[in-house]
């Protein structure tokens, strides 16, 4: 904090979360009671794991973040390696920062 006069915005809100994604590939984060007042600017990663993995924001409020997580084998195809078909990925660990708007 300055002693100068000067004014210091205080720093915004930031909440950090880990979740694991349910059998249809959704992780849901729950942000404490009042921590935002409006849904927060929100950014999200998995662990490494083996194959693709592409993640979505799926719903953001203030209170909690849908993340739905689609994963797809890297498959060998004459020598070619091609990615199969993206499901869902259970079990996969996703992590959260989410800071006030």
């Amino acid at each position: 904090m300055s002693t100068a006069g000067d004014y210091e915005a205080p720093a915004p809100r930031i909440e950090r979360a880990t979740a694991v994604s349910d059998g249809s590939g959704n992780a849901v984060f729950n942000w404490p009671a009042g921590a935002f007042a409006a849904p927060p600017v929100v950014t999200v990663s998995v662990q490494a794991a083996a194959g693709f993995r592409s993640l979505t924001i799926t719903a953001n409020s203030a209170t909690s973040t849908t993340v739905n997580v689609l994963g797809a084998p890297v498959v060998s195809l004459l020598g070619i390696q091609i990615l199969a078909a993206s499901v869902p990925a259970p079990g996969v660990t996703v992590h959260a920062h989410a800071v006030a708007p």
